[in-house]
């Protein structure tokens, strides 16, 4: 988390946090949603500043409840997720060797792979806090869970290279590393969120928790 950002927190320690501007869509792109994009359900506006990006990357985390936030200053920013909160790129580089980073440029290290019924393809890896530091005591108990990233879409071909498919498709092994070979498994895309403790829409789950009492 940038000190800047801390340094807000600390004076402006609570500032209402707002739902349904931000979306992070299948190919990682941060998207705002204005108030006609929210009430038709479009995906927002693509942003393409890179400083911003870089911004909402730094201070991008998940709250106990498996909300994905971005930390606006004071102000938690809760984003929309198309899919998974993370989206990784897969790539060769020299002497063959396959890499993997999210949407932020960290290394994602896999520890198995899904393959959905649309073949979509997801890998898993081990927890890891996504901020420098939590803002709360159960930010940081949220961090243990598995995370989950999903293949952005141009990559599937090298993924396909690197695999051994079965008939069906949807299983056989992809070969990560020379001494590790990750057996593909099936995952239906509904059973995802609950599978990796995650919220796609904190507006949705706002709005229900406000009608429920």
């Amino acid at each position: 988390m940038d000190d800047i950002v801390k340094q807000a927190l600390a004076r402006w320690p609570n500032v209402p946090h707002c739902t349904g501007w931000l979306l992070l869509d299948a190919r990682g792109h941060w998207r705002l949603r204005d108030e006609a994009d929210q009430a038709q359900g479009a995906p927002g506006t693509l942003i393409r500043h890179e400083a911003l990006i870089g911004f909402i990357n730094r201070n991008y985390g998940r709250d106990a409840k498996g909300q994905w936030f971005f930390q606006n200053g004071p102000q938690r920013v809760y984003v929309e997720l198309e899919y998974t909160p993370l989206v990784v790129r897969l790539a060769s580089a020299n002497g063959g060797v396959l890499t993997l980073a999210d949407q932020a440029g960290q290394p994602f290290e896999p520890t198995a792979v899904y393959v959905d019924e649309h073949g979509s393809v997801l890998f898993e890896a081990a927890p890891e806090s996504t901020m420098e530091a939590a803002t709360e005591s159960a930010d940081i108990a949220a961090a243990t869970h598995a995370r989950v990233a999903l293949l952005h879409d141009h990559d599937l071909d090298c993924f396909t290279e690197h695999a051994t498919l079965a008939e069906d498709g949807e299983s056989g092994t992809f070969h990560w590393r020379a001494e590790t070979a990750l057996p593909l498994q099936p995952i239906a895309r509904a059973d995802v969120p609950a599978r990796f403790a995650f919220i796609r829409s904190p507006e949705q789950a706002e709005k229900a928790e406000k009608a429920a009492g």
